[in-house]
């Protein structure tokens, strides 16, 4: 079967996979939401989910690798396909053994599957794009998803706030994992080339060879594409520190604003991460890539501003909104660079590899994103929020300015 069906961008396979991925995306947001709430009034404490969330992310960084090369072997349908399956029955499980009594317990055990779980689900999910589309479709699709994803993400806080309050815990797990077995249903029906059998090896022998085969992949044959990975890597590390950690930090502690100023200032940065993967779309084929470099300077330029936003004399409602007005045009910008970058390193992958490397990228990523968030921590508890802004600006927007000959490379 050919990569796309009479060139259309929403071919049979991939729209499959899309629905797939909403309907994925508003289970995981739903669970996620109802089992803070419950812990949260189980314990009133955030910090107990908050570690729970912590350790859960282990067994994912660690098998992620795993997974991706289990993606470059085996059907990637079918990958899907048992991966949703297995997720929809543990979180119906979970429901029906959900009593107060062992709660946490089951909310722990829930958390731990689910991560074993996504450590294989990511990379094969990511290595499917560029098998069912090709040339710049492939940055559209991407658009595609982050679109969906973000959309959804905006609905599930609202539904689940909803549902959660209406019905409790056990319904809203019940219906996630639905949510899940519908994945894996309109999985079913996706067509991918069947997977060539290798040679028979012991499993040892064949994480040894996949592993090496990717190593050298990216530290020889294809170097530009392990000096992307890692300048994307901490970007994005940097870009989720200030985002997660910095945001609500100087809303509500340096402004001393409200939580629902806070909720509406997500809700905008959720609409900005939306309007950057739609304009990702729009710019595929008019945005050279060797230009990008320009969007992480625009990332930069939006957090200098954001420290400036601090020092305005217009009072706290006015810092207020123009913090928020250049945190969205950075989200857009981090969004439409996060899209570019990872099409750029599926279309630079051969798709025999594509699983493997994807991988890495997810690795990478959720390893930086946590510690980048440390960071921020203990950065904003030791100087003004202001300082903080207009240095990580300077930084990011010189990197940005400096790293052109890593883009010209392509």
């Amino acid at each position: 079967m050919n990569k796309q069906e009479n060139g259309k961008l929403f071919n049979h396979n991939f729209t499959l996979l899309l629905l797939g991925q909403v309907f994925s995306v508003l289970g995981n947001g739903a669970l996620r939401f109802a089992l803070s709430m419950y812990v949260l009034e189980a314990t009133g404490s955030a910090a107990v989910f908050g570690t729970l969330l912590a350790v859960s992310m282990i067994p994912t960084i660690l098998l992620t690798p795993f997974g991706g090369v289990l993606a470059d072997r085996v059907d990637r349908r079918k990958i899907m396909v048992g991966l949703d399956l297995a997720s929809g029955t543990a979180v119906l499980a979970a429901a029906a053994a959900f009593a107060d009594s062992r709660g946490i317990a089951v909310t722990a055990a829930l958390l731990m599957v689910l991560s074993v779980l996504g450590a294989f689900e990511s990379p094969t999910v990511q290595a499917c794009v560029p098998q069912m589309l090709s040339g710049e479709d492939v940055l559209r699709g991407n658009a595609a998803v982050n679109q969906a994803n973000a959309v959804s993400g905006l609905v599930t806080p609202f539904l689940g706030s909803l549902l959660y309050t209406a019905f409790g815990v056990r319904p809203v797990l019940a219906g996630a994992g639905m949510c899940f077995l519908l994945t894996a249903a309109l999985e079913c029906f996706i067509r991918l080339p069947q997977v060539c059998p290798g040679p028979k090896q012991s499993l040892g022998a064949i994480l040894r060879e996949d592993l090496l085969e990717s190593a050298r992949f990216l530290a020889r044959e294809r170097r530009e594409v392990l000096d992307l990975l890692l300048f994307s890597t901490v970007v994005g590390g940097a870009v989720a520190g200030i985002a997660i950690v910095g945001l609500p930090y100087l809303i509500r502690t340096s402004l001393g604003l409200s939580a629902r100023m806070y909720g509406a200032a997500e809700s905008a940065t959720g609409l900005a991460a939306l309007a950057g993967g739609v304009t990702a779309g729009v710019l595929a084929g008019r945005l050279p890539f060797q230009r990008l470099n320009w969007m992480v300077a625009a990332v930069g330029l939006c957090v200098l501003l954001g420290g400036g936003a601090l020092l305005l004399p217009v009072g706290t409602v006015g810092q207020y909104a123009v913090l928020v007005l250049v945190f969205c045009a950075g989200q857009a910008a981090a969004c439409i660079f996060s899209i570019f970058a990872v099409s750029a390193i599926q279309q630079k992958t051969p798709g025999h590899m594509t699983g493997k490397v994807m991988a890495c990228v997810s690795a990478l990523s959720m390893c930086a994103q946590p510690l980048g968030q440390f960071a921020y921590g203990v950065w904003f508890d030791v100087s003004p929020g202001w300082v903080v802004l207009l240095a990580s600006g300077v930084v990011i927007g010189t990197l940005g300015l400096l790293s052109r000959k890593l883009f010209v490379k392509w």
